[in-house]
Formats: C-alpha cells, structure tokens, sequence
C-alpha cells in the first residue's frame, strides 16, 4: 500500500503546484481554491458554510475566514436560506465561474488522460471504487452525485429528491450533495 499512497500523495503535490504556479490563481490561497471548486460543484442542500467545513474536514474558524476572503474578493455572494432565515446559501459570483471555467480541469491533467486513452476511464472507475470503500470503511460522507444516490427517484415527470420529497432541474442531478447515500448505505 505504500506505493499507492505515495502515488496519490505525488499526484496531489502535482496539482498543489500547477494550481499555486498558475497566473490566475496567484491571489487565492490553496483553501480558497478548494472552497471555491466545491461551490462550483455542489447542489443548493450543499452550499452552506458547515457543508463547505465538513467537505474540507477543516475547522469552522479556519472555513470563515477563508469564506469571508471570497466574498471581499467578489468571487461569493451569501443568499440567506428562504426557509431557515438563520442559514445562508453560498452562491459563486459570475467572476468565480469564469476563474474556475478557465482553470479546470488542470491542463496536465486533461492533457495525461488523453494520452492514455481509453485506461483513463478504467482509472476513473477504479479510484471512484477506491474512494467508496474509504468512506464506507471509515464511515465519511459520501459527498456523491445527486444521480447516483438512493435517494434520487427518476420518472417520467422528472426528478425527485426521495429524501426532501422536491422537484431535481436536471442540471442538478450532476451535482454533488451532502446527504448523498450510496444505495447499499442506510440512512443515518
């Protein structure tokens, strides 16, 4: 196992360094960037700031700060909760888009996939089952796609959130959501 680990733990030196090396992230600290990538992928269950500190396993405090940094800089904007006026929504300003359109996926990365073909699918589908078995075994959200959950019912209508019994717009089955349940996993 420690050649895995150390072939995981090289690949993300890799990205650390293209990110921190690249001109139009020069401003953003790393947990800026890692904030702003899951904002950019998240569903509208997921957008909160206790969401974005549990995704990051990092410390509200820590989470705050970095959150309040993007909304100074304009790259976020806090919608309070039209139900729960207590909560906020995080939702990306056009210019975080823009950034992120522009940097993802990291050209090194798109440009090594391409060259390995069709074994670039297999090693999507082999480090998605890695990770499954990471959570599952010790017992962290899944943070999955809203289409792959237990949850998510599909029909003829549309689709439904089973969990909260509303309506899905089809952009947002493709988005990643905290109270993602693999379909073997039970309710917690």
């Amino acid at each position: 196992m420690t050649v895995l680990f150390d072939l995981l733990e090289r690949l993300s030196s890799l990205t650390r360094v293209w990110f921190r090396e690249h001109p139009l992230l020069a401003e953003l600290q790393p947990i800026q960037l890692s904030a702003l990538l899951y904002l950019a992928r998240c569903n509208r269950y997921s957008n909160t700031p206790l969401a974005v500190t549990d995704y990051l396993g990092l410390t509200k405090g820590t989470v705050s700060q970095s959150l309040k940094a993007l909304e100074t800089h304009g790259f976020l904007t806090k919608v309070p909760d039209a139900r729960d006026k207590r909560s906020v929504h995080l939702e990306l300003t056009t210019t975080a888009r823009e950034l992120i359109d522009a940097v993802m996926p990291p050209d090194f990365l798109s440009d090594a996939a391409q060259r390995m073909g069709a074994r670039a699918g297999d090693l999507e589908v082999l480090l998605l089952e890695l990770l499954r078995h990471i959570q599952h075994s010790e017992n962290v959200p899944s943070y999955g796609l809203c289409r792959t959950c237990r949850f998510h019912q599909a029909s003829t209508a549309g689709a439904v959130c089973g969990l909260t019994g509303e309506a899905l717009a089809p952009p947002e089955i493709e988005l990643i959501c905290r109270e993602h349940r693999l379909p073997e996993e039970t309710p917690a």
